[in-house]
C-alpha cells in the first residue's frame, strides 16, 4: 500500500468516532455508578474502544475490493454462527443472541449487519448492467432473508428490521424502479399484519403497550418509558450535571447503560448536551455520505451508504424509543451505549468507510 494514500485518510471521521466512543465510556461510568456487579463493564468498554480504534486502522489499510472475493465465505460464516446461536446460544432477556466463548460473549447478529452490507454491495455492483426486474429484486431479497430468518428465530426482531432496512436502502441506491414502491408498501403492511400473531409475547406486548398505554401500569415497558421521559424532562436545558441525575443515580431508570442511555445523557447534560452529541453523530453520517459521493465505484458507494444507513436508523430508533414516539426495541445508540459486539461491528463498518475514503476519486476536505 502506498504511503501517500494515507493523506486521504478521513481523520475527521476517525476523530469523531473516537470522541463519541470515549464519551460513551464516560456515560456508562455514570449510569452504573455504585453498582458493584456492573462496575467491571467500564473497563471492558474501555478495552473495546481501544480494540475498535485499532480495528478501524487495520480494516482501512485493506483495499475494500478484497472483501468482494470473500462474500460467499462470509455469508456462510454468518449463517453458520446464527445457526449455532439457535441451537446452543446463551439466552439473555428471553432471547438467545450470545455465544459464550469463555472470556467474553459474542453477538453474531451484530457482525451479520456488516456482512450483509458487503454481500449486497457485491451483488448489486456485479449486476449493475442487468435489468431491474422482479428476478433481480427477488434474488437480493433471498440473500437477505437467508440471514434474517435465523435472527428472527433468536428472537431478535429489531436487528432483523435493521437488516431489512439495509436491504431496501441498497436496493433503492442501486436503481430500484419507483413503480415498485407502492408494491413494497402494500406487501410490508400485509407482512406486518400477518406476522404479528407469530411474534413472541413480549414483542406483541411492547407494540400493544405503545398503542394502548395503561396509565396505571407500574412495571414492564410502560415503567421503563415513563422513567425515561421523566429523566429527559428533569434534565431541562443544561442538565443536572455529570453524576448528579436523580433518576439515574437512584436507579429509577432501568437499562440506563444500554437501551436508555440517551435518557441518562439528557438528565445529566440537558437539551444542549444531547443536541451536541446528536450533531456529532450526524457529522459522522455526513462523513460516511461523503465517502459515498467520492467512492471510485458503485461497490464502494454501496458499502459506505449501507453503513451510514445502520448508524442513522439505529440513532433515530433509539432516540425515538427514549422519547416514546415508537415502541420499545433493543437497538442501542451507536458508539454511546454499552456493548462490545456492537462497538466492534461499528468499528468494522467505520474501517470499511475509511477504506473507501482512502481510495476515493480525488482529494477533498
Amino acid at each position: 500500500m502506498r504511503r501517500d494514500i494515507w493523506r486521504q485518510f478521513d481523520f475527521w471521521l476517525y476523530g469523531s468516532v473516537l470522541l463519541l466512543s470515549i464519551f460513551g465510556v464516560v456515560m456508562i461510568r455514570s449510569a452504573i455508578a455504585g453498582n458493584e456487579v456492573l462496575t467491571p463493564l467500564i473497563n471492558r468498554q474501555m478495552l473495546y474502544v481501544g480494540i475498535g480504534a485499532v480495528v478501524i486502522l487495520i480494516i482501512a489499510a485493506i483495499d475494500y475490493h478484497y472483501w468482494a472475493s470473500l462474500t460467499r465465505l462470509m455469508y456462510v460464516f454468518a449463517v453458520a454462527s446464527l445457526l449455532i446461536i439457535f441451537i446452543v446460544g446463551q439466552a439473555t432477556f428471553g432471547a438467545a443472541r450470545w455465544l459464550d466463548v469463555g472470556v467474553f460473549g459474542i453477538q453474531p447478529s451484530e457482525l451479520a449487519k456488516i456482512i450483509i452490507v458487503l454481500v449486497l454491495a457485491d451483488y448489486f455492483s456485479s449486476t449493475r448492467e442487468k435489468e431491474r426486474n422482479i428476478r433481480w429484486i427477488a434474488t437480493s431479497l433471498l440473500l437477505t432473508l437467508g440471514i434474517v430468518v435465523w435472527i428472527i428465530l433468536q428472537p431478535d426482531l429489531s436487528t432483523s428490521i435493521v437488516i431489512m432496512v439495509i436491504w431496501f436502502a441498497l436496493l433503492w441506491l442501486s436503481g430500484l424502479p419507483p413503480r415498485y414502491l407502492i408494491v413494497f408498501g402494500v406487501l410490508g403492511l400485509i407482512a406486518a399484519a400477518v406476522g404479528f400473531p407469530f411474534l413472541e409475547d413480549y414483542q406483541q406486548q411492547r407494540v400493544i403497550t405503545f398503542a394502548f398505554p395503561d396509565p396505571e401500569a407500574r412495571y414492564g415497558n410502560t415503567y421503563n418509558v415513563d422513567q425515561a421521559l421523566i429523566s429527559i424532562g428533569s434534565g431541562g436545558l443544561f442538565g443536572q450535571g455529570y453524576g448528579h441525575g436523580s433518576q439515574v443515580q437512584l436507579r429509577f431508570l432501568k437499562v440506563r447503560h444500554t437501551d436508555f442511555i440517551f435518557s441518562a445523557m439528557a438528565e445529566e447534560f440537558g437539551f444542549v448536551g444531547t443536541t451536541l452529541v446528536l450533531l456529532l453523530l450526524c457529522f459522522v453520517l455526513i462523513r460516511c455520505l461523503r465517502a459515498v459521493r467520492l467512492a471510485p465505484d458503485l461497490y464502494g458507494s454501496l458499502i459506505a451508504f449501507g453503513f451510514a444507513v445502520i448508524i442513522f436508523f439505529q440513532m433515530i430508533v433509539n432516540v425515538g424509543v427514549n422519547l416514546n414516539v415508537i415502541p420499545v426495541t433493543g437497538l442501542t445508540l451507536p458508539f454511546i451505549s454499552y456493548g462490545g459486539s456492537s462497538l466492534l461491528s461499528l468499528s468494522l463498518g467505520i474501517g470499511l468507510v475509511e477504506s473507501v475514503a482512502l481510495r476515493r476519486k480525488s482529494l477533498d476536505v
